[in-house]
């Protein structure tokens, strides 16, 4: 049975989509990544400071302090909750340095290996991507991410957006990151779309304030079960999502022949 998306073209022009957890299952990859970096930093630093071991919990610290931001204000944010105090350093600084930048680096490097053994896209979410394309509804990328473009082309889903927005896209742009809402408003000017006429689809609470914070029509957050756990369908609503899905196949609807083939009027 042909579907139709539920996200109707009378009222929403384009659909932002996050991209780690929602049309890629690589959110688990950056959890372990993060998880893999931040380990090794703190069994240095507890030995050289003669100080018990605490891991890095993917189930707590990765969804509070780095999910859904920019790498380094990541590593700010998880540092200080250890009260742990390093030199900020430079982007430039090798993934050895002990620097916030120094951290951020070796993170991106332990996830580009990751990367480069494989990414799958969620096949509910190219197929609700394929059919708003269809619709008459325009696609973009905005993720926090600096490697959203190679996920995007292993992932073999990069000719389904018109734009994407990313972590690179920002730092040229001078743009703050999620939880502010600027990617997205900055995606949104690019599109020539209204935030309004635009929905929103993120799985991070910081990417659903962010949504929220722009005034977008529609902020649909995604609470998956993946290895980093789901951000949970409180949590989402609680910070500004309108709907809450735990995957994408539930924004599709079946085509009734009886309506006729457009489906951009489908609500």
């Amino acid at each position: 049975m042909p579907t139709v998306p539920s996200i109707p073209a009378a009222d929403y022009d384009a659909v932002l989509f996050d991209l780690d957890g929602v049309l890629t299952d690589t959110a688990s990859l950056h959890a372990r990544a993060w998880k893999q970096m931040f380990d090794e930093f703190l069994r240095r630093y507890s030995s050289l400071h003669g100080l018990p071991f605490d891991p890095f919990e993917i189930a707590t610290d990765y969804r509070t302090y780095v999910d859904g931001k920019p790498r380094y204000e990541g590593v700010s944010a998880f540092l200080e909750s250890r009260r742990i105090v390093l030199p900020e350093g430079s982007i430039t600084d090798p993934p050895e340095a002990d620097t916030t930048f120094g951290l951020g680096n070796r993170k991106n490097e332990v996830v580009q290996r990751l990367i480069a053994e494989g990414v799958e896209p969620y096949p509910s979410s190219v197929t609700l991507v394929r059919t708003l394309l269809d619709a008459g509804i325009r696609t973009c990328v905005v993720s926090s991410s600096r490697n959203a473009q190679p996920v995007l082309s292993a992932a073999g889903i990069a000719e389904l957006f018109e734009d994407v927005v990313d972590g690179v896209v920002a730092a040229e742009q001078d743009l703050p990151g999620k939880p502010e809402p600027d990617t997205f408003l900055y995606a949104a000017e690019r599109l020539g779309v209204e935030p309004a006429r635009a929905v929103v689809i993120e799985d991070a609470i910081a990417g659903v304030d962010a949504a929220h914070g722009g005034g977008f029509g529609l902020v649909i957050g995604v609470n998956r079960e993946t290895d980093g756990g789901g951000e949970g369908a409180t949590a989402l609503r609680e910070h500004g999502a309108d709907i809450v899905v735990e995957d994408l196949a539930e924004l599709l609807d079946e085509a009734d022949p009886a309506a006729g083939t457009d489906a951009g009027t489908a609500s």
